[in-house]
C-alpha cells in the first residue's frame, strides 16, 4: 500500500454509516481517513479493522461543527497521505429531544444546523480548494435522509438540515463539475444504527406489519457503503448532482 492508492476521509466514521463506508472502501484498498468527535475507543477499532483489511488508516479527531477543528481535519488528512480522493459527509447528530416544532428551542435548532449542515458546507469548501489546487478529479458524497423530504414534525431541525444538504450537493455538483469533481448524495431511508436504536420498535412495526418500505426489512450500513464504493470506484462517471435513494423504496408513491 502506497500514498498512490486513493484516500478516502469519512466523517463520523467511528460507528453506524461512517464505519460501514470506512470498512467497505479499505476492502477496496483506499486509504482511510477515519474522523470522530468524541468516541476515541471506536475510532481506534475501525481503524484496526480497515488496517486488517490491507489498507493504510489514520484517525483524527474533529467537531466539524468547529471551524478550527475542520480546518485541522482537513491538514492532517492531507498530511497523512498526501491527497484526498474522496470526502464523504456522513457526521450527523439526531436531536437531544424530539420535540414538535411549536416546542422546538433555539439552542437545538442552532446546534442540528451547525453538525448537520454548517460544518459540512465548509468542510467541503476545504477539501475542494484543495483537490483544485492538486489537481484530483476527486469525488464529494453527502449523506442525508428521507428526512429532506419527508416531513417530521418532531424533529423539522433535522429535516431542515437535511433538505439543506441536498441543496448544497446541487450547488457543489455545478460549481466543481468543470473541474472533473463529480458530487453525489445518497439519501438512506430507516438504517438500522445506533442512532435509531431508540425508536426501534416503532420502526420495526412500520416496517414489518405496516409495509412503510415496499423492501420489508431494516437498511444496513452496508447498503449505504455499498453505494459509496459504486461512486468511488468510478461506476457513476457521468452523473453529478444525482440523488441516490437508498431506502427500500420508501421513497416510491403508493395508492
Amino acid at each position: 500500500m502506497s500514498e498512490s492508492n486513493p484516500t478516502a476521509l469519512i466523517t463520523g466514521a467511528s460507528r453506524g454509516i461512517g464505519r460501514g463506508i470506512a470498512l467497505a472502501l479499505a476492502a477496496e484498498r483506499f486509504n482511510i481517513v477515519i474522523n470522530y468527535a468524541s468516541n476515541a475507543q471506536a475510532a481506534a477499532q475501525v481503524r484496526q479493522e480497515a488496517e486488517s483489511a490491507g489498507a493504510r488508516a489514520t484517525v483524527v479527531q474533529a467537531d466539524i461543527a468547529v471551524s478550527g477543528d475542520r480546518q485541522r481535519l482537513a491538514e492532517q488528512a492531507w498530511a497523512a497521505f498526501g491527497r484526498i480522493d474522496l470526502l464523504v459527509n456522513n457526521a450527523g447528530i439526531a436531536p437531544p429531544v424530539r420535540a414538535d416544532i411549536l416546542d422546538a428551542t433555539e439552542q437545538s435548532f442552532d446546534k442540528i444546523i451547525a453538525t448537520n449542515l454548517k460544518g459540512p458546507y465548509f468542510l467541503t469548501q476545504l477539501i475542494a480548494r484543495r483537490m483544485l489546487e492538486a489537481p484530483i478529479h476527486g469525488k464529494i458524497v453527502n449523506i442525508t435522509s428521507v428526512s429532506a423530504e419527508a416531513a417530521s414534525v418532531n424533529r423539522g431541525d433535522y429535516c431542515l438540515a437535511k433538505a439543506a444538504l441536498a441543496m448544497m450537493t446541487q450547488l457543489y455538483a455545478v460549481r466543481l463539475a468543470e473541474a472533473g469533481i463529480n458530487v453525489y448524495e445518497i439519501r438512506p431511508g430507516i438504517i438500522e444504527t445506533d442512532m435509531t436504536g431508540p425508536v426501534k420498535a416503532k420502526y420495526d412495526k412500520l416496517i414489518l406489519e405496516d409495509g412503510i418500505t415496499p423492501i420489508r426489512r431494516w437498511g444496513q450500513p452496508i447498503d449505504v457503503a455499498k453505494a459509496v464504493v459504486a461512486i468511488a470506484t468510478d461506476l457513476l462517471p457521468f452523473s453529478t448532482g444525482q440523488v441516490i435513494h437508498v431506502d427500500g423504496g420508501f421513497h416510491l408513491r403508493r395508492l
